[in-house]
């Protein structure tokens, strides 16, 4: 494993708990604990935790931290695959679609050359990059809402959110940063909350995409309630109590089979074959 792959593992555990110990990281990242503690060294000197002895901590409270669009980038690369690939069944020839913010979306972005005479409308530069490097020759067109660029690579703000409210589309897919039972769908960003919540109303159906480690996370701010979603898309690494909490305040939630091969297998973020799915 990769330095950052180590490091982004290192934020993420940060993400569901105050605190990390060496020892912990070191049996979990099958490395040595000198390794693990140049990692907290290296983040500790970016800033994006405090290193103490022994572990690590957080810098600020969960709700409010934003990770990047780096950092997410290698986790759960197989399940986000599985995820994007059950969306993209969803996609039919013709129609106009929003993409949200977020590495799972990303996902779905590089295979929508495959499907002709769409429109898409994104405020993900990520997304709107793998669309352009695609090149597809089927008609697709993208719109980049404008605005003002967040750690996670999407663009918010009063600029994105006036260009959004005069589109419309068939299906808004969304990634999101948590999931919460009482408090619906959540992000780190104020001002990306906002942003998400424009492009919810732009849309016919409002599909969420988000792996099994986004539920019973609450961040800072609230996007949506669950009832307002038309259908969520998770992998099969929910636990079942998890998927019995939740099904009945969703409209549809559908659970993305991974590969048991593609578990284990290193993210290479490419278009990636299709995978079955249960709804």
């Amino acid at each position: 494993m990769l330095a950052p792959q180590r490091q982004s593992r290192i934020l993420k555990e940060l993400q569901l708990n105050e605190a990390v110990r060496v020892t912990d990281l070191a049996e979990a990242l099958s490395v040595s604990e000198m390794t693990v503690r140049r990692d907290i060294e290296a983040l500790d000197v970016k800033g994006l935790l405090r290193k103490i002895h022994g572990g690590a901590t957080r810098l600020a409270r969960f709700s409010a931290v934003e990770p990047g669009f780096a950092n997410n980038s290698d986790l759960q690369p197989a399940a986000k695959a599985a995820i994007a690939a059950a969306a993209f069944g969803l996609v039919e020839p013709g129609m106009t679609l929003a993409l949200t913010g977020g590495t799972t979306t990303h996902w779905l972005a590089t295979m929508l050359n495959r499907v002709e005479g769409l429109t898409v409308i994104t405020n993900s530069l990520k997304a709107a990059e793998a669309l352009y490097q695609l090149q597809p020759a089927n008609g697709t067109k993208v719109i980049i809402t404008g605005g003002e660029r967040t750690p996670s690579e999407a663009l918010v703000g009063p600029v994105a959110d006036a260009a959004i409210a005069r589109l419309n589309c068939d299906i808004c897919f969304m990634g999101i940063h948590g999931i919460d039972a009482r408090r619906g769908l959540t992000s780190p960003n104020v001002v990306e909350a906002q942003t998400n919540i424009a492009f919810s109303a732009s849309a016919e159906r409002l599909v969420v995409l988000a792996d099994h480690t986004k539920f019973n996370v609450r961040a800072l701010a609230s996007v949506v309630a669950l009832r307002e979603v038309d259908t969520l898309i998770t992998d099969d690494g929910i636990a079942p109590a998890t998927a019995a909490e939740f099904r009945p305040l969703i409209q549809t939630l559908r659970i993305a089979v991974v590969p048991r091969s593609a578990q284990s297998a290193p993210s290479t973020q490419s278009a990636p074959s299709l995978a079955r799915s249960e709804p």
